[in-house]
C-alpha cells in the first residue's frame, strides 16, 4: 500500500461532512447557540486547513497540486498523469471548496438576524442593516456550497464506475495499493504548529477582534 493522505486531512475532510450537515440543520431548527459554535469550529478547521497546505505533508501542501490551465489540458487528453495525491482537476475542486467554506464562515462572522439576537462574533464591525445583508448572503452561499458538493461526489461516482478508481477508501485509511511516488509525512511539530496556528487565530477573530 502506498501512502496518500495523512491523518490531518483526513481528518479534516470527515469533519467538514460531518459539520456541514449539522450545520444546516441547527440553522433550520433555529438552534443558533450551537449553530455558532460549529461556526467557530469550521473557522478554526479552515484555518488549519490553509496553513497545512503550506507546512503541511507533501499531498496536502497547495504547491504539490494546485496547477495552471497547461497541465489541466494535458491530464484531460491523457498526456499526464495525475501521480499521487490530487489530480490537476480534482485540485480545482479542493479550491473551490475551500474557498466557498472561507467566504461562507466569513459572512458568518459578520452575520446578524433580524431581530439582532443571535450575531456574529464581528457584527459590530458593520451596520445592522448590513450585518443582515450578510445573513441573507451567508444562507444563499450554502447553495453555492451544496452546488459544489454535488460535483464532487459526482466526481466520486465518475471516477469509481468509469476509471474503477475508488477515491474514498485512501482518504479513509489513508493508502492506496497503487499509484505514482508517496505521501511524505510532514514532523510532528509542523502538526503542532499548525494546530497552534489555527487555535490562536480562531481566537483572536471570534474573542479579540
Amino acid at each position: 500500500m502506498i501512502p496518500v493522505w495523512d491523518l490531518p486531512v483526513r481528518l479534516f475532510h470527515w469533519l467538514v461532512v460531518l459539520l456541514v450537515p449539522l450545520m444546516w440543520w441547527t440553522a433550520e431548527e433555529e438552534m443558533m447557540d450551537l449553530h455558532m459554535l460549529l461556526g467557530k469550529t469550521m473557522l478554526f478547521l479552515v484555518l488549519f486547513r490553509l496553513i497545512w497546505g503550506l507546512i503541511g505533508s507533501s499531498t496536502a501542501r497547495f504547491a504539490s497540486f494546485v496547477r495552471g490551465p497547461a497541465a489541466i489540458r494535458r491530464y484531460l487528453r491523457g498526456e499526464q498523469r495525475a501521480g499521487v495525491g490530487h489530480s490537476p482537476v480534482g485540485a480545482l475542486s479542493v479550491i473551490a471548496l475551500l474557498a466557498v467554506l472561507s467566504m461562507q464562515v466569513g459572512l458568518g462572522l459578520f452575520a446578524s438576524d433580524e431581530d439582532g439576537d443571535y450575531a456574529g462574533p464581528l457584527s459590530h464591525w458593520v451596520t445592522f442593516d448590513t450585518a443582515e445583508t450578510l445573513a441573507e448572503r451567508h444562507e444563499q452561499m450554502f447553495y453555492v456550497l451544496l452546488g459544489l458538493i454535488g460535483l464532487h461526489l459526482a466526481a466520486i461516482l465518475f471516477y469509481l464506475i468509469v476509471r474503477r478508481d475508488n477515491l474514498v477508501t485512501p482518504m479513509i485509511i489513508g493508502a492506496r495499493p497503487d499509484g505514482e511516488g508517496a505521501m511524505v509525512a510532514a514532523p510532528a511539530w509542523r502538526l503542532a504548529a499548525a494546530v497552534a496556528l489555527a487555535g490562536l487565530g480562531t481566537w483572536m477573530i471570534v474573542g479579540l477582534l
